[in-house]
């Protein structure tokens, strides 16, 4: 992790509490800078990028107007992510992603990947408790768990199953509760 420099004339803000404790404030300077106010040291996106992984709850805010500038700090991150090693989403993946932007089921489509993410990470989680001992995960590079679930046919092919139904329950639960489409069948081939 880089360095931090202590910044005393840049200003000191409370922390804001939330429910699972201070939320830690991140302010962005005109000149791209980022401060941390709970160190009072200026900071990098990959000390961002560390705090997203080791769960800590923080927001980003422009240091002038005070504007919530958090989501654009993670597309950042996101992007550098992406233009380097291996990326996750493709060409094909981006450009329906933009294609919902100004479509009347964006909202909808936002929900769908937020709830999708939330069950694909749990069912990581079960799969990591299920394969503990079998690799150490502090070496395990994106390619390596190609390799490894490559190996893993049937096992992934069941993994990977359950997850489509989840996210087929999802989506029909969704149209369901919010009665999108009331014509419609439930899900392309389902029963209306």
């Amino acid at each position: 992790m880089p360095a931090h420099r202590r910044t005393p004339a840049a200003p000191q803000d409370a922390e804001a509490p939330s429910p699972s404790g201070p939320v830690r404030t991140l302010k962005k300077y005109p000149n791209r800078r980022l401060y941390d106010t709970r160190t009072s040291s200026y900071i990098t996106l990959a000390d961002v990028k560390q705090m997203v992984l080791g769960g800590e709850a923080f927001e980003v805010r422009d240091a002038k107007t005070g504007d919530e500038l958090t989501r654009s700090i993670l597309l950042q991150i996101i992007l550098e992510e992406e233009s380097g090693g291996v990326p996750m989403f493709s060409t094909q993946t981006l450009s329906q992603i933009i294609r919902f932007y100004g479509h009347a089921m964006q909202g909808v489509m936002g929900t769908l990947l937020e709830k999708n993410m939330a069950a694909f990470a749990e069912l990581q989680a079960q799969f990591l408790n299920q394969s503990q001992g079998l690799y150490d995960p502090k070496h395990l590079s994106p390619e390596a768990w190609t390799r490894f679930l490559g190996g893993q046919p049937a096992a992934l092919q069941n993994l990977m199953g359950s997850y489509l139904e989840q996210s087929r329950g999802m989506f029909e639960q969704m149209q369901q509760a919010g009665a999108l489409f009331p014509g419609l069948p439930v899900f392309p081939g389902g029963k209306k």
